[in-house]
This record gives C-alpha cells, structure tokens and sequence, in this order.
C-alpha cells in the first residue's frame, strides 16, 4: 500500500495517510478520471468504508481529495449519518485532518498561504476557491486545455460533454458564455478548463 501511494501523494505525506487509512478501515480504490468528481467516499452494505480517488490528479490535489473523502467518513462516525455532507461537521473533521498536511516538506511554498486560507472555512470543493484552485493545476502534466480566464472574450470553446460555447463578459466572479447550439447562457467558473476552437 506504501508503495501505491508513493506514487500518488507526496513523499512526507505517505506515512500519515497510511496511518488514516488503517485506522479508519478505509478501503481504497484509485479509478479513471470521472468529470463530475475527482473523489468520493461510501459506506458499503458489508459495512465497510469505501473511498475512490481519480488516478489522474496531480499529487497535491489526490492529497487534498484523499483527505476530503476520509473527513467525511470520520464526520459520519463521530456526528452521525444525519449530519449534511459538506455541513459544519465535515468542515471541523476536514480542518483537523488537513492541519498536519499543511506543511513545507509536503506542499510547495507557494501553496502553503493558499492552503491555510482554504482551510479556515473549507468548501465542497477546492475547484471553486477559484485561487486556490489555479495554483493547484499549474502542477498537473501538461495537456491541451486552456483556462475560461486566460482565452479572450468571444472565444469559441468546447467543454468535457462535447458542447460547444462562446466566451462573453465576466459577471461578478464568473463568466457568460452562450451555448452556441441552443443560445443559452452558462457562466463558468474563471479556472475551467476548456478546450480553446480555432474559428
């Protein structure tokens, strides 16, 4: 198991996080990449806790992500399953977890303020601390993608289900963008990454 996760997490990070995970019971399973989530955690009918991981995250985020999904199962076990799933519970159990993470043998220096700020109050997903969240991808491998913040307005772009969209004007901390087949307007999230078309 050691080894599995040397080769997703930082180095510093394995020891702790196998500790987590026999403690808490954790079944593991690294998956393909899913679109909607980068993770997720569940208790199995055999009662056992199950937590998934997308394989094509970059240290840092399977970190982040692996921890997530584990704050949930102790919140549930500490709580009860009554609590909501990203409610103060999570919140508390997610910020006592990390806390040791947070730390310059384990995270680059220019995450570190990034993170401490994150972790005062915690959302569903780090995607949309939107700082937080392009910081983290400039260590992903590199690939073809482009962020909706960083193509100039009027772009044509396409997004992961295939659809097709035009970049307008920011609205506030997002952006309008009008489907092209249908012209509805979407806003999106300034760190998206999108797919820029030649036109």
């Amino acid at each position: 198991m050691n080894e599995t996760l040397a080769k997703y997490i930082p180095e510093h990070a394995v020891k702790p996080i196998f500790e987590l995970i026999v403690e808490n019971q954790v079944h593991l399973k690294i998956v393909n990449e899913r679109v909607t989530r980068h993770g997720d955690y569940r208790r199995a009918l055999s009662g056992k806790h199950e937590i998934t991981v997308n394989s094509n995250l970059n240290q840092y985020k399977f970190l982040i992500t692996l921890v997530h999904e584990i704050a949930h199962l102790v919140a549930f076990e500490k709580f009860g399953r009554s609590i909501k799933p990203h409610g103060h519970e999570w919140k508390y159990s997610f910020q006592r977890l990390m806390i040791s993470f947070i730390r310059p043998e384990i995270f680059p220096q220019q995450l570190l303020p990034l993170l401490a700020r994150h972790f005062k109050n915690p959302t569903a997903s780090s995607d949309t601390d939107a700082r937080l969240a392009l910081a983290l991808k400039y260590f992903d491998q590199p690939n073809d993608k482009n962020f909706v913040f960083d193509i100039p307005v009027g772009s044509i772009f396409r997004i992961h289900n295939g659809k097709i969209f035009k970049k307008g004007k920011l609205r506030i901390k997002r952006y309008e963008c009008t489907e092209v087949s249908s012209g509805r307007v979407f806003l999106f999230n300034p760190n998206a990454e999108v797919e820029l078309l030649k036109t």
